[in-house]
């Protein structure tokens, strides 16, 4: 048997030699999470794909349960042909490597779950998945994802006279406070771990999250109205090491790459559908109160020139251009 990686005190070097045809190939993978997680299930569709594409000449040892290390280590290990041959990473976790992928999380970049999930299908991220291979020698062969953020308010907002001036927590990137000041909000950046206090004690009226993290924090009890700006949909890649894939067959190749869109659709599916089934369990339990926020066109409106510029800043603007032109 043919394997690319021998494990070892936590690392797995790449194995450089030629390997005989028709041998099989081991391949190793890495999640911070367990099997009930989008984005294993991902995974595992994955490698079922591939293993049967391949007629079983792939073969695939996942690494669950942050066993290899966080999503930042997969990355870098799979940039340099070691440890960890497929994983799915963050785009956040790229941007050392590639000045365009954080296009990817930037607010107002999908119109809604459906525009979000036809760029992917349309393959619209091509361009950014092409810097990122040769920057950082890791394909995307598939994109998972699909948590809706959302608006976590310690009162009803609905409308932009309730959103002007709104104190509010985002994440540290300074694209995220670019935009909610242009949509009139007060952001700040705020540790995670102090948004739940924050709010309580009124350092901040708001915050902004999926449902997962709002379920998992428990942000609902200081925050229980929620406004549905779905301001962010993630994009969460399906990384391979481009120094493994070099190594496989043609036909092995093409089987990753097939499988790679097949995995990251699953992905999507389930991780979009639990998101918006956690959000409506916890108001049918009395948690939270949703908002449809009523001039969402207006939220788009304002954020258009800071996305533009954003994405220029990138050299990313044909990207999105490409991403604004599906329909």
């Amino acid at each position: 048997m043919k394997s690319f990686n021998i494990l070892g005190l936590g690392c797995a070097f790449a194995l450089m030699a030629a390997v005989p045809a028709g041998a099989e190939t081991t391949l190793v993978g890495a999640v911070q999470f367990d099997e009930s997680h989008a984005f294993t299930k991902a995974l595992r569709k994955f490698e079922q794909e591939a293993a049967a594409c391949s007629g079983g000449s792939l073969k695939f040892d996942l690494h669950l349960n942050s066993e290899l290390g966080l999503e930042k280590d997969y990355f870098e290990n799979m940039s340099q042909g070691i440890a960890v041959d497929y994983a799915i990473v963050s785009p956040s976790h790229m941007s050392t490597f590639s000045q365009k992928a954080p296009l990817m999380d930037m607010p107002f970049l999908f119109r809604d779950l459906d525009h979000w999930n036809k760029v992917m299908e349309a393959d619209a991220l091509a361009p950014l998945a092409a810097d990122v291979l040769k920057t950082a020698n890791v394909r995307l062969i598939g994109y998972a994802g699909g948590g809706t953020r959302q608006l976590i308010v310690n009162r009803p907002v609905t409308n932009m006279g309730e959103l002007e001036g709104l104190p509010m927590r985002v994440m540290g990137a300074p694209i995220q406070t670019r935009i909610f000041e242009a949509i009139k909000a007060h952001p700040s950046v705020i540790a995670y771990s102090e948004v739940y206090n924050a709010i309580q004690t009124g350092v901040i009226d708001a915050a902004e999250n999926e449902a997962a993290g709002i379920e998992q924090m428990k942000f609902y009890e200081v925050g229980p109205h929620i406004a549905l700006t779905a301001h962010a949909i993630t994009v969460r890649p399906l990384g391979f090491s481009n120094a493994t894939f070099e190594r496989l067959t043609p036909a092995e190749q093409e089987c990753i790459l097939k499988a790679g869109k097949i995995g990251g659709k699953l992905g999507r599916d389930i991780e979009s559908g639990q998101d918006a089934a956690k959000l409506k369990a916890m108001e049918e339990k009395g948690w939270l109160t949703t908002h449809v926020f009523t001039e969402r066109e207006k939220l788009l409106e304002l954020a258009g020139p800071v996305k533009e510029a954003y994405a220029a800043e990138l050299g990313a603007t044909d990207v999105l251009k490409a991403i604004e032109a599906v329909q």
